[in-house]
């Protein structure tokens, strides 16, 4: 199987072709970012709205398109950037799988499209998205539904992961990390909402698993489990990384308080920073994906969540790593 990835160097990405690699599939990468020149195939340098490369690109019997590449930061100025890469560019994907006759994409959304959620979150509850970012990243599953549905023979999955974290990822569980590290960690709240993680390591492999699904419609949230509470993980993460001190709290009302002033600030300044509303709404929230429906198939995790946090700060924490 020839398989195209666009986003193939994101952090998805480079742990998902590695894996494509090892497991003997053929990987064409297409990203905006210039390759290292280590990978162990071809890499495109090309930015999803190039019309005229994406085309050129996808024109030698590709099997599988697997769409990655997304604008996903918080707070992007200006915030059509969400709309032209994440909307845009899989309506060029599609044009180009359209013209070169490609019949089967895998598409990685997000659990944002569900917003923030109390209850627990399945692949039937109803989308509400919080930001442009989800909003942007549920118009291009729209889009890609819509495409599915114009043939019989093709094949689309959507998958929905929760907050992804692993070696060389510097997203939210690792600026976690670092903040405890450096005792700079601030817990905002009670800590007693509880959230869904998953390992890259194992969402690659869920990946892999998908490509065996046949034609059809398939949506699957992934996501690791057991969840955790913000305290129970801020004390596994602190434990691994055998600290002592105490976390501070403050108030949620508090917190949102400053949030606010730091996005007064971004709106006058137009530059973005670590503190806003958005982000501590989504820390301060519960995140509880349901993994029912991944459950019922044939798919065993290699990793348990324990076991990927210490992975994780073996690689990026050298001086916590014995």
């Amino acid at each position: 199987m020839k398989i195209f990835i666009t986003g193939n160097l994101g952090f998805i990405g480079t742990h998902l072709s590695k894996l494509l690699i090892d497991r003997g599939f053929t990987v064409i990468g297409f990203d905006k970012e210039q390759a290292s020149g280590n990978e162990k195939y071809e890499c495109i340098l090309g930015n999803i709205l190039d019309v005229e490369l994406l085309n050129k690109s996808t024109k030698d019997n590709i099997d599988l398109i697997i769409h990655l590449a997304a604008d996903h930061k918080d707070n992007l100025h200006p915030k059509s950037i969400y709309y032209d890469v994440n909307v845009q560019g899989t309506k060029n994907l599609i044009d180009a799988c359209t013209n070169n006759n490609i019949n089967r994409i895998l598409f990685t959304s997000t659990v944002a499209v569900y917003g923030l959620n109390p209850a627990e979150t399945n692949e039937d509850s109803a989308p509400d998205p919080l930001n442009d970012y989800a909003r942007s990243k549920l118009q291009a599953e729209k889009i890609l539904i819509h495409w599915w549905k114009k043939k019989n023979n093709r094949s689309l999955s959507i998958i929905r992961p929760t907050v992804v974290f692993g070696e060389n990822n510097r997203g939210n569980v690792f600026n976690l990390m670092k903040q405890l590290a450096s005792n700079r960690f601030i817990m905002v709240g009670s800590g007693e909402n509880k959230k869904s993680i998953a390992y890259v390591g194992n969402l690659t492999e869920f990946i892999l698993k998908a490509l065996e699904f046949e034609k059809g419609i398939h949506v699957y949230n992934y996501a690791d489990k057991p969840d955790y509470t913000m305290n129970e993980l801020v004390e596994s993460i602190s434990d691994k990384l055998k600290l002592k001190s105490s976390i501070l709290h403050i108030p949620y009302i508090f917190g949102l308080f400053i949030s606010i002033l730091f996005d007064f600030k971004s709106y006058l300044t137009q530059k973005t920073y670590i503190i806003s509303k958005i982000r501590i709404q989504k820390f301060c929230s519960n995140s509880i994906i349901s993994t029912v429906k991944l459950d019922k198939i044939d798919f065993n995790r290699t990793f348990t969540i324990s076991q990927a946090l210490d992975k994780t700060i073996q690689s990026e924490f050298e001086e916590f790593s014995n």
